[in-house]
């Protein structure tokens, strides 16, 4: 990225000047190779500001270009907000936008969703790998009931893409909307994959100004975000296979150290077909927000990252069917590149510690230990 924050300082769009020029070879240049990670023609790639903006883009853009079409939406009730938000106000525009449930595991039935579909459906969106409980939504089975339908099919892969394999085709997906960040690359920039043939799609833009990313999305591009975009991808697909082993041992023996050692767990999402480095654990009888709090040098979470300062259970956990309590007993472990198994052990060990101490001022009436300064 550094180059392009200092000697080579171009904007893409300047087409009369060297400078312009080396910027946009390196934007192109790192289209082609973040569109080759999923499968796609470069010319499919649309960069965003990041995935809540592919997001917004999909679904705004696919119900305005589409309305004279049609008028309805159909989503998941464990969608991110970033997915949800747009569905209701689009409902406040005129759409139609049907929510459908998950059953205990997490998983949308493919029929659930061919039976939404109907006269005036322009598009389903369902996430590939859900961001607090990890599962991997059957994305191939719902692509050929919408391909069957004749109905768009868009994916917020944030979580998915250089986790797991990504091929737009092989899911048949028509958008698909993912980000940097997630793959240890820069903030504030993200793509969205939008199909140009069998079908081609067509999107009203979010944006307007300058006619940029093919007239889909306005806006001067940052190439050195866009550079670092495109490395992150390649690191992260050349040691998926590696890592992501690597991963599932490393959460197994979480989940063997905190299994062994504490009673009344319960793993919140389908066992097995999650991401590698997820796991979402409610500690029946601890609030998790307090748990949290006193841990030291441990970074977990009780939700979404992007929404876990509403203060209120998880929509996920509760479209799960979880009681408000064990909701609030969710604890999310997202496991990534840097963990070790010593950490493991030493996350386990204060886990096993805090939450003793919680159970235990809980059964005795009185509040827990603050954590001491040591």
């Amino acid at each position: 990225m550094l180059p392009y924050l200092r000697e080579d300082f171009g904007n893409p769009s300047s087409s009369t000047h060297v400078y312009g020029w080396r910027a946009e070879a390196a934007v192109e240049d790192a289209r082609e190779r973040i569109a080759a990670a999923i499968g796609a023609r470069p010319s499919e790639i649309v960069f965003t500001s990041g995935t809540t903006e592919s997001d917004n883009l999909a679904l705004k853009g696919v119900a305005w270009a589409g309305r004279s079409r049609g008028d309805h939406l159909v989503t998941v009730a464990t969608e991110h907000p970033a997915v949800l938000d747009p569905c209701r106000a689009l409902a406040e525009q005129g759409f139609r936008a049907t929510t459908l449930p998950v059953d205990a595991q997490g998983l949308v039935d493919p029929d659930d969703v061919r039976r939404a579909l109907g006269k005036g459906t322009l598009l389903v969106s369902v996430m590939a790998a859900n961001s607090e409980i990890g599962v991997l939504q059957p994305l191939p089975e719902i692509g050929r009931v919408c391909r069957e339908a004749g109905v768009l099919f868009h994916s917020d892969a944030a979580q998915a893409v250089g986790r797991i394999p990504v091929d737009v085709d092989a899911l048949g997906v028509d958008l698909l909307s993912f980000c940097a960040h997630k793959l240890y690359g820069p903030k504030g920039i993200g793509a969205l994959y939008v199909r140009e043939r069998r079908p081609r799609v067509r999107l009203e833009p979010l944006l307007h100004g300058g006619g940029h990313e093919r007239g889909r999305r306005s806006g001067t591009l940052p190439v050195a975000q866009i550079a670092g975009f495109a490395r992150a991808v390649e690191l992260c697909l050349a040691e998926l296979e590696a890592e992501a082993a690597r991963l599932r041992a490393l959460r197994d023996r979480l989940w063997q150290r905190l299994r062994d050692a504490l009673p009344d767990l319960r793993v919140n999402g389908h066992p097995e077909r999650r991401l590698p480095g997820n796991w979402n654990v409610s500690f029946a009888g601890v609030e998790a927000s307090a748990l949290l709090a006193r841990l030291a040098g441990v970074a977990l979470s009780s939700g979404s990252a992007c929404a876990s300062g509403r203060g209120e259970p998880s929509h996920v956990l509760r479209a799960l069917g979880l009681s408000d309590a064990l909701c609030r007993a969710a604890v999310r472990f997202g496991l990534g590149r840097s963990n070790t198994p010593e950490e493991i052990d030493v996350a386990a060990a204060q886990l096993v510690l805090r939450v003793r101490e919680a159970r235990a001022a809980r059964e005795s009436g009185a509040p827990a230990r603050r954590l001491s300064s040591q």
